[in-house]
């Protein structure tokens, strides 16, 4: 189960997140390919903090009291009924 981003977010701040996401993302693959270690860990640090910011980590940004279900597997949620529903080919 993956967290969207806060809806709440106002449109110019979720697109800066976003870019600042995608640089991110870049300098994750980069690092990879040159297999500098600290390039990488520095890449993902910045991975994290743009999905903290988008509202995809950290903190809920939902205020209904439901539970926050981010980085389960969904047979191990209260969606385990339907994901045994779901075919292969469309998971």
């Amino acid at each position: 189960m993956w967290r969207c981003a806060d809806p709440s977010l106002p449109e110019g701040r979720r697109k800066a997140f976003v870019s600042q996401l995608m640089d991110a993302r870049r300098a994750v693959a980069h690092a990879k390919r040159s297999g500098d270690a600290a390039a990488m860990k520095a890449a993902r640090a910045s991975v994290d903090i743009a999905k903290v910011a988008l509202g995809e980590r950290g903190p809920v940004w939902w205020e209904d009291g439901s539970p926050d279900l981010n980085r389960r597997m969904a047979r191990n949620t209260p969606y385990a009924g339907w994901y045994e529903t779901v075919s292969d080919g469309e998971r």
